[in-house]
């Protein structure tokens, strides 16, 4: 069943429930499908039937989730990009041209109900995904693989239709367009601000019970939880002590491990450590001699790949299982899934690997430590050495950083190089952007500055 569907059945079993609140004011369902279904004989009229591809980038969110949800509707397949992209940039990173691009709200035009007939396989998603690695590809997805994980995430998070959910990103983050996707789906209110609401979160928290968010979001939300009965958590791992400061504040994690190709694969509920995302097989496949291997998934979940056929880390094998690359310590079934990072990001460093993850976890845990990226530097003798970015408005003293790292490191793992920065850039979803620090190190970038 197309979302659209979804949220036509809403407004017809209650009309006046509030469906979407954004910058510009709240739409009741009954409102929101009826400008569906106007903005889907718009896009039908342009030839976006069933197949085509829509590129949307619209700066409210509101007007966005309206275009997606029309496309949807149509059959076509939405793709959500960054509204300030001209088109010669979506001509670089989208390698299949698409049926019309959506760059202000759709007009509404009336006439007879939209109806589609969808089927599993259809494309009825596509966003993208770029992780830190910078290069963005849009990664397509079925149908079947993108509704039919509502249900199972509603209830491991107790999301229903009296919620108010609160979506405090931009939708371009596939995170979040699919917090507010699903929060559709189940007939309950979503809270859309469209960018990081700042100074607006005490208000936007006071009337939400669920928020999803990525884990260095958490702290905020926690100083004054208002009605927050629960934190969906994805994107990175949690910060130390990140669940129990939650629990002071009355409020329960649900945090997950995933991928934007793979969807869900772990999730932790109760604090218990990671285990399968229901629907999920789970391997990790170490080399000879490895003390961490690489993550496999086998799920209905999985992404169809890479629009256009683009090359990136996702792989496949024979039996349907996929990897893009992520590292875990060695995992049997009914065991916790301790996730060790992205493979690709380790740090050769005299023989030895480093995975940034395990450094940037023991140091965040110095007081003052907004926040960390580990980065490899390159070393003339030991190929590299393992640099720490610290985020914080004061940095502590380099003495401090070194005290913990020796008492809770490896000599290999140990930071050779210190640095901070007042505020780390980041993906869309939150996450430091590693190689974007990274490249500004190795630029000279002056707003880094040494740790003497």
């Amino acid at each position: 069943m197309p979302v659209a569907d979804h949220v036509i059945r809403h407004a017809a079993e209650r009309p006046s429930h509030p469906a979407v609140r954004g910058p510009a004011g709240e739409r009741t369902y009954a409102e929101l499908a009826d400008d569906v279904q106007g903005a889907a004989r718009h896009l039908l009229g342009l030839g976006a039937g069933p197949g085509a591809l829509v590129a949307i980038g619209l700066a409210d969110p509101v007007a966005l989730l309206t275009a997606v949800l029309a496309a949807d509707l149509a059959g076509a397949t939405p793709l959500v990009g960054d509204h300030a992209w001209d088109r010669t940039r979506w001509a670089r990173v989208t390698p299949e041209a698409p049926a019309v691009h959506v760059d202000r709200p759709l007009p509404y035009v009336a006439g007879p109900p939209v109806r589609h007939e969808p089927k599993p396989l259809d494309r009825a998603w596509a966003c993208f995904s770029s992780g830190s690695t910078g290069r963005p590809r849009a990664v397509v997805r079925s149908r079947a693989s993108w509704t039919e994980s509502f249900d199972p995430l509603g209830e491991l998070a107790g999301i229903g239709p009296d919620d108010v959910v609160l979506v405090p990103g931009s939708l371009v983050s596939s995170l979040y367009a699919f917090a507010a996707v699903h929060a559709l789906a189940t007939g309950a209110t979503a809270v859309v601000p469209g960018r990081r609401p700042g100074g607006d979160l005490d208000a936007l928290l006071a009337g939400s019970t669920v928020v999803h968010l990525v884990p260095h979001r958490l702290p905020d939300v926690l100083r004054r939880p208002g009605a927050l009965r629960t934190a969906v958590v994805g994107g990175a791992a949690l910060a130390p002590g990140a669940r129990a400061a939650a629990e002071r504040a009355g409020v329960r994690v649900v945090s997950y491990y995933g991928a934007t190709e793979l969807s869900f694969v772990a999730v932790d509920a109760d604090g218990g450590g990671l285990r399968p995302f229901p629907g999920v097989e789970i391997e990790v496949r170490p080399e000879p001699g490895a003390e961490l291997g690489e993550v496999w998934a086998r799920s209905p979940w999985l992404a169809d790949g890479y629009l256009g056929g683009a090359a990136g880390p996702l792989r496949r094998d024979g039996d349907g299982w996929v990897t893009v690359g992520d590292v875990a310590q060695p995992y049997r079934a009914g065991e916790v899934l301790r996730v060790r990072g992205r493979g690709d990001g380790a740090i050769q460093t005299g023989g030895a690997t480093v995975v940034p993850e395990d450094v940037e976890e023991v140091l965040r845990n110095v007081p003052g430590v907004a926040d960390i990226v580990v980065v490899g530097s390159p070393h003339p003798s030991l190929g590299s050495v393992v640099t720490a970015i610290i985020e914080a408005e004061c940095a502590p003293p380099r003495a401090v950083l070194e005290a913990m790292a020796r008492g809770a490191l490896d000599a290999a793992q140990r930071p050779r190089r210190w640095y901070a920065v007042p505020s780390l850039p980041r993906t869309p979803t939150g996450k430091p952007a590693r190689a974007l620090v990274a490249a500004r190190l190795a630029g000279g970038d002056p707003g880094i500055r040494r740790l003497p």
